[in-house]
């Protein structure tokens, strides 16, 4: 039972070129910046900021960005050089199978798909519940039962589900060009807040940067960093490892430009304008996110932020209602644009998995008028509304994170392997310092997960668990791979 045959780079990029499978190409370099930024700058903006500088960093959250942003970026380089190298839809998934081989590259797709259907149902609620505050504050209230904090169906969130489920089936471009116009709004609303927000800030309130560590019920038992119980420590907040626990909460933030990877086989130029939609995006959110919570903590002391909507309620703090209502509208387009890409990152990677037959490959085939898999978007579609709509509103950041830093540190080792493996391969953009820079990435994206609590590793240990038995009593056997090897046998 061989789990560990590889699918060569040559194959999958001749698998891109059946027509029932064939993706149109027609995205460009600033088509992936703007999906990256759509995807980024979305909940951990307008929500994580406040939460975690409230229960675990303090005005030093904005250190807590820059660390998640390092990690980030030494994982960006990684998947900018496979993205450039082999331009498959797929992403970490076809990254691993070339590398690593099928059984791996099933566990990234599998982790794939928990990190993106669960964000993007967790986010199209969040969305309901900002769209439905905006109604509110125009006197057009909502019945609790369809939008409050317990309905019995989350009406917005599902009808938010179903037109962007028609957006990406109607083609990629009118997504890029959907996208393009929410991006541009929020953007603009998150520069108004930095810039508004500067004439309230008070020195006062950075005083102290980095709170006195101190030992809350929140990191005590199972919710504790699974590092500090590892190593004996008493859970804490605040201090210097508050600054590291909180880099692995605001991780979620920048989760998105791996995204951008899933579309290269939709870009015209794939070799150059992938790697430049990753690392562009990546820059860009981070300018964004660390000027917005060095305001943020400026205008109002950390113990007393919103942990729901953070920057409205600061603008509020100092008597400025009007720029809360604003800043809801940027909120609601942003997250419009992360359940969009959510959605076209998740059915890419299924699509993949799909046409490689571990998923039924009828999934995989491709609308000959709208170019997409319209099929398997509309079943995306379909299990994301059922999430959205039935489950309330959970914290489950640190769930999507943790699968998410799994396949940044997969992706990572799979750049050394394939510099030993195929050494032949054009690069049309190579990670500087290998084996280094990828080994420090493995390494932070560890320490990153380490700082997730107990409880966050065991439910990915039950996830995981649950994807073996859909591999060996499904994929395994229905697997192209597999009658490839036993022809090569023959």
């Amino acid at each position: 039972m061989d789990i560990f045959r590889t699918k060569s780079v040559e194959q999958s990029i001749r698998d891109t070129e059946a027509p029932e499978h064939q993706l149109r190409k027609r995205l460009t370099a600033v088509d992936l910046t703007v999906f990256g930024i759509g995807v980024i700058v979305g909940t951990g903006i307008f929500v994580l900021t406040g939460q975690v500088a409230k229960e675990t960093a303090g005005p030093a959250v904005a250190l807590s960005f820059v660390v998640a942003a390092v990690v980030c970026g030494l994982a960006a380089l990684c998947y900018a050089e496979f993205a450039s190298t082999i331009p498959v839809a797929g992403s970490a998934y076809t990254f691993s199978f070339a590398t690593l081989g099928e059984f791996p590259a099933w566990v990234i797709g599998w982790d794939l798909f928990l990190e993106l259907a669960l964000a993007a149902a967790v986010v199209a609620v969040g969305w309901s519940g900002y769209f439905a505050s905006l109604l509110a504050s125009v006197g057009l209230a909502l019945p609790a039962s369809i939008a409050g904090e317990n309905p019995v169906v989350n009406v917005p969130a599902v009808l938010i589900v179903v037109i962007l489920t028609a957006v990406l089936v109607a083609g990629i471009k009118l997504s890029s060009r959907v996208n393009l116009i929410l991006v541009i709004t929020k953007v603009a609303v998150v520069l108004l807040v930095i810039v508004a927000g500067l004439f309230f800030v008070k020195a006062a309130n950075y005083s102290p940067f980095i709170p006195e560590a101190v030992t809350t019920e929140r990191v005590e038992g199972l919710k504790a960093p699974l590092i500090q119980v590892l190593f004996g420590v008493t859970p804490v907040a605040f201090g210097v490892l508050g600054i590291f626990s909180a880099a692995a909460i605001v991780f979620f933030a920048f989760i998105g430009f791996d995204i951008v990877a899933t579309a290269a086989e939709e870009t015209i130029n794939p070799q150059r304008d992938v790697p430049r939609g990753i690392i562009g995006s990546l820059i860009i959110c981070t300018i964004l996110y660390v000027a917005v919570s060095l305001v943020v903590v400026g205008m109002q002391r950390y113990s007393d932020l919103s942990t729901s909507a953070p920057l409205s309620d600061a603008f509020i703090s100092v008597g400025h209602a009007w720029l809360a209502t604003i800043i809801s509208v940027g909120a609601i387009a942003g997250l419009t644009t992360v359940v969009l890409v959510l959605l076209l990152g998740q059915t890419r990677v299924l699509f993949a998995m799909s046409r490689d037959g571990l998923l039924p490959r009828s999934l995989a085939k491709v609308d000959p008028h709208f170019g997409t898999p319209a099929r398997l978007t509309v079943l995306i579609g379909l299990v994301t509304m059922a999430l959205a709509g039935f489950v309330s509103f959970a914290e489950l950041a640190e769930l999507v994170n943790i699968g998410t830093l799994f396949a940044f540190v997969v992706v990572s080792l799979g750049v050394i392997v394939l510099r030993r493996t195929r050494p032949d391969l054009p690069r049309a953009f190579r990670v500087p310092l290998v084996p280094v820079l990828p080994v420090l990435a493995v390494l932070a994206c560890v320490y990153l997960m380490l700082n997730l609590p107990v409880e966050t590793w065991l439910r990915f240990v039950i996830w995981m668990i649950i994807g073996l038995v859909v591999y060996f009593g499904y994929g395994y056997w229905h697997s192209r791979q597999a009658f490839s090897w036993q022809k090569a046998r023959r």
